[in-house]
């Protein structure tokens, strides 16, 4: 098929991903509306994200299906169900989802993660920032999280409204190079294949343009929320942010090592790698407060390594945690910018000492880094 863009690009592999973040949908996780766990399909993607695992590959999984587990459980009927509803639904769906996750993975011996979140937990940048932290140290650990939207307590007014957002927003929160959205669709069409014979599948998005947002559709599962739409928002979050992202159609056994060997997809390409556009970010924001360095911390920063408290030897401003800060040499020049770990009152208290000495000061652990390397743009 086609390739649609300023200029035509090539797919990324994606046996080549480095981070990788899945979402699954809840039309193929779960059996129509009866509310039944496909627990064959989930076993078989548990072999794909085993093999990825093995290649070298971190794996998240965005994963939706708790209202639609919990919802027959409840005896709700069929259709649209209320905000309280959804959210009893939900509770009860979750220990269930997380429960079929755990058996699926651990005859791989992998261990699965639950984690939940909402909307308002990208936005403020210290729950953010503990978000990535505990991602990260999940992945680094070699569990596989498990994320949803925390279809319990989240409101109207804070909802992701559909997992493809979500799974994008994660996907630069982790630094993913990879995006992949399984969907009952085998990809982009230039219009809905199921009303027009005609549609055109992309294999190869290298830009999103008005005329491919033209081109995008309304739900077309009983199940799902989220359309082609969704999908566009999501894949303008991923390439926005150095992820590729992909559309492939994922009902069939093992989706991903089928994508892996040559199935139909749409990929739409990212505009720079994960981290130069996170770096990029960070540089854009204005700064809350400046930290001094000295020499021994400069020359270490410009190693690529970490902000440690030791190096600081002046602390300006009101700042809380996860908030942009400038990095200072020690004449006072401009080193950089990051995303500090701590309050400007935490970071005044453990200036100067050494990271082990944390918890004695401030009366509770603390992280190492005063401003990890990840979070800094020099």
């Amino acid at each position: 098929m086609a390739a649609l863009g300023a200029a035509a690009g090539v797919a990324p592999r994606l046996a080549a991903a480095r981070r990788l973040v899945v979402k699954i949908g809840s039309a193929l996780l779960v059996e129509g509306l009866s509310g039944r766990l496909r627990a064959g399909w989930l076993a078989a993607l548990a072999e794909d994200v085993a093999w990825l695992r093995g290649r070298g590959t971190d794996v998240i999984l965005v994963s939706s299906g708790a209202i639609a587990l919990g919802r027959g459980v409840l005896g709700f009927p069929p259709g649209p169900l209320a905000l309280e509803q959804s959210q009893a639904a939900a509770a009860v769906g979750q220990i269930r989802l997380a429960r079929a996750y755990e058996e699926a993975l651990a005859p791989h011996g992998i261990t699965a993660a639950q984690v939940l979140v909402t909307l308002e937990d990208t936005e403020d940048r210290r729950r953010y920032l503990n978000a990535r932290a505990t991602l990260a140290t999940l992945l680094g650990l070699g569990a596989v999280p498990i994320v949803n939207e925390n279809d319990t307590v989240a409101t109207d007014e804070i909802r992701f409204g559909d997992n493809d957002r979500l799974a994008a927003q994660i996907a630069v929160t982790v630094g993913a190079d990879q995006l992949v959205l399984l969907s009952d669709v085998d990809g982009f069409y230039s219009a809905n294949p199921r009303e027009d014979p005609g549609a055109r599948r992309f294999d190869v998005v290298s830009r999103i343009t008005p005329e491919i947002e033209a081109m995008a559709g309304d739900p077309v599962s009983g199940l799902s929320k989220g359309g082609m739409k969704t999908k566009l928002l999501a894949a303008k979050t991923a390439v926005a942010g150095g992820c590729a992202m992909a559309i492939t159609e994922g009902s069939g056994p093992r989706p991903l090592a089928a994508l892996a060997e040559g199935a139909a997809c749409t990929w739409f390409l990212p505009e720079r790698d994960p981290q130069a556009a996170r770096k990029r970010w960070i540089a854009a924001m204005k700064e809350r407060g400046s930290v001094t360095v000295d020499a021994g911390a400069a020359a270490a920063l410009a190693q690529g390594r970490s902000l440690l408290p030791a190096g600081v030897r002046a602390v300006a401003g009101r700042f809380g945690r996860g908030e942009p800060v400038a990095i200072l040499g020690p004449a006072g020049e401009a080193l950089g910018k990051g995303l500090i770990r701590y309050t400007a009152e935490e970071a005044r208290a453990i200036m100067g000492h050494r990271s082990d000495e944390i918890a004695a000061i401030l009366g509770h652990p603390g992280r190492a880094a005063l401003i990890h390397r990840d979070d800094m743009a020099l």
